[in-house]
């Protein structure tokens, strides 16, 4: 899904297409590597979520704005801005694909991404065994302090804490469980109720 529309697109010289995929691509690329390196650095899984909810959030924006004008032109309000049928349509149509090509390829990266991730963050074996140990006030996600002292240099941030009783910053258990489908905690891997948790996951 990802290299076949650059085949046809390529062919057909829509370089508007080509522009915004090799942006996509090299963004993406760069996370991507970002993400599968080990050690982990504890910038990543904040860059991760950064990137794919702001790609999450132009995505769902273009494609609404698409379908908007597709329903427009089919009413027929085009012709009060004395726009084309044809031209209104094909502008609509565009945004719409825009909108679910690269939503739905952000998903399945954002997702692989978050595999890669989760496997380096566990801090359990397979076997169950503890691998190392999380501090109370080191957010299993990042690995930076949950609470920034007055007198240090940081960012004060929203925290949230699981039914497991286990600390993380808002912003990271937000990308651990709604970009990378997690549905356990970083640390002891207990169930998790997205549901309860987060109410509207991607907040604007």
């Amino acid at each position: 899904m990802w290299v076949v529309p650059l085949y046809f697109t390529t062919k057909l010289h829509w370089w508007r297409f080509l522009v915004t995929w090799f942006i996509f691509s090299v963004v993406t690329a760069f996370i991507s590597f970002r993400a599968t390196r080990k050690p982990l650095d504890c910038t990543t899984p904040r860059l991760v979520y950064k990137w794919f909810l702001l790609l999450y959030k132009i995505s769902y924006t273009t494609g609404i704005v698409g379908y908007t004008v597709v329903m427009f032109t089919l009413f027929g309000i085009n012709l009060i801005f004395r726009i084309k049928p044809e031209d209104a349509m094909d502008f609509g149509v565009s945004l719409l694909f825009y909108g679910l090509y690269y939503g739905v390829l952000g998903r399945d990266f954002a997702e692989m991404c978050a595999d890669f991730m989760a496997s380096t963050v566990g801090y359990y074996s397979a076997s169950g065994m503890p691998t190392k140990h999380l501090s109370d006030s080191i957010c299993a996600v990042c690995g930076q302090p949950i609470l920034v002292d007055v007198s240090e240099e940081g960012i004060i941030e929203n925290t949230y804490r699981l039914s497991c009783n286990h600390v993380f910053h808002e912003f990271c258990i937000r990308g651990w469980c709604i970009v990378g489908k997690k549905q356990t905690c970083p640390y002891c891997k207990e169930k998790v109720d997205l549901k309860r948790m987060f109410s509207n996951p991607y907040p604007f």
